[in-house]
Formats: structure tokens, sequence, C-alpha cells
């Protein structure tokens, strides 16, 4: 009797917890299903309209890449693209190399700074936009693309503390045999350790990829007004605007569903190590 009571139990549990969960992942999905059923809407003015569009057309897509009356697509989305792959190639030589530095090797101060950068991280970006914004200004650097890649690689090394819990886990005997052989620090780095790390180096590629490609605030604050160099971001926050939210609301809809398609790949594509290098990076170091 104990037993079919505790397992009818566990299923009402069970029962109940997948309802609330399914309930979740309704309200998550609607607004995404919304977006992509209004990028291809043949109204002419979609968000006027109802959740299942009366016609399917690619005229919202049309009208992103091709119409540039006003808004450039295209040149926004490749400014953002030459960001974030410069960004993520040189966050993820500094976060490979701190990581490892404070996972492998001791020297005075190291906790303390390891404690520094955990404290900092902690703290919202956009505190410091201010202070970063006039030290780009005094050398120059404001309105342009390689501010960006600077600001967006700079802040990427304080998440060292993932790659270094996951560095904890390669076992030193290995980099002992390797010096035995006469190998230095940093041939070891980038020969054996750097090749043993494929979870957690798809995971700071990943980490690194998407902040400059999600990022408005930093992107909007350091841009300004100059047009050319908007990133994606900032154009399609354009397109809400009351002066022409009228005409490119469906071309916004179609810039949203266009600017996800890469992360969405990146994800499908690298879950599997994704997982690896979150979970194996979650150790006490």
């Amino acid at each position: 009797m104990k037993t079919g009571s505790m397992k009818r139990n566990r299923m009402i549990a069970d029962t109940a917890v997948h309802i609330i969960l399914g309930i979740m992942a309704v309200v998550w999905l609607f607004p995404v299903v919304w977006i992509v059923l209004e990028s291809f809407n043949a109204e002419p003015d979609p968000g006027a309209g109802s959740f299942i569009p009366k016609g399917l057309s690619l005229r919202n897509y049309i009208q992103l890449f091709t119409d540039t009356t006003q808004f450039y697509f295209l040149k926004w989305f490749g400014n953002t693209f030459i960001v974030a792959v410069a960004t993520c190639i040189i966050s993820t030589l500094y976060v490979l190399c701190v990581s490892y530095s404070f996972s492998r090797l001791r020297f005075k101060s190291r906790k303390t700074l390891m404690n520094v950068g955990l404290i900092l991280n902690m703290f919202p970006g956009f505190m410091s936009m201010i202070a970063v914004y006039y030290i780009l200004k005094s050398v120059g650097l404001t309105e342009t693309l390689l501010a960006l890649v600077l600001v967006y690689s700079a802040g990427q090394v304080l998440n060292y503390h993932v790659a270094k819990g996951f560095f904890d886990t390669v076992p030193k005997a290995i980099d002992e045999a390797a010096w035995i052989d006469g190998a230095t620090k940093f041939q070891v780095f980038y020969k054996i350790t750097v090749p043993l790390s494929k979870p957690i180096l798809i995971y700071t590629v990943l980490t690194s990829f998407m902040a400059p490609w999600l990022d408005f605030i930093f992107a909007k604050f350091i841009m300004g007004t100059n047009y050319d160099n908007y990133t994606v971001a900032i154009g399609l926050w354009t397109m809400t605007q009351k002066e022409y939210l009228s005409t490119w609301y469906g071309a916004f809809t179609a810039g949203a569903v266009v600017i996800s398609i890469p992360i969405a790949l990146l994800f499908i594509f690298m879950q599997k190590y994704y997982v690896e290098g979150m979970s194996a990076g979650a150790v006490k170091g």
C-alpha cells in the first residue's frame, strides 16, 4: 500500500511539474513565434494585425536588405560581425592566458588579484561607461569600431573564473612530464593544455562572441551619432522610434529574426561543448 501511495504521489508531482514547465515554455516561446510570424506578415502595417498573419510574404526581408533610403542593415550587420569576431579572438586569448596563469602559476598576491577580479565582475558593466567614454575620447577613439573591440575585449577578461576552474581539472602531472622533456611553460600551454581544453575553449568563444553581438548600451553610448558605424542593435532600436515605426516595423521584426540566426546556429552545433565547459569549470579552485 505504501509503495503504491508513493508511486501515485510521485506521478502527481511529476505531472504538476511537467504542466508548469509546459506553461513556462509556451510563455517563453510566444514572443519568439510572434516575431517570426510578424516578419513574414504581408500586411502593410504588420503591427495592427492579428497574431496569425492573413498572408505571408518576404516583403519585410526585401525591404530590410534592399531599402537604403534611411537604414543600412547590411552595413550594420557587417560592423557587428567584424566587432564580434575581433572581440572573440582577442577575448579568448586574454581569458585563456589569464585563467591558465591563475590555475598553474603561484605568485605573490595571486589570490588577491583573483578576488579583486571576481568582485569587479559582480558590478554591472554600464557603471563604468562614463569613465570609459572619457578615456576613449582622450585618445580619439570615440565613435569607432576599434573602441567597441577594446571595450568588449577588456571586459571579457574578468570572466576568467570558469576557464580557471576547467584548467584546475587538468592533471598537473601532464605539465610536469612535459617540463621534464624540456618544454617551456608556454609550450605546455599551447601544445598540451589548449588541445585538451576544447570544451572550455568553445565556451569562451561563444560567450566572447555573444557579448558584442547582443550588446546595445555600450554600443549606443560609445558610437553616438556616427550612423555608418552603428551595430545591428542600435539600428534595430532606431527602427522602433516613433517617426520610423509605422514604415519600418515589419523590417524590424525581420532584422530581429536575422540577427538571431548566427547565435542559434552556434548553440545548436556547439551545445555539447558549451555544457561540458560550464560543468567542468564549475569547480572550486
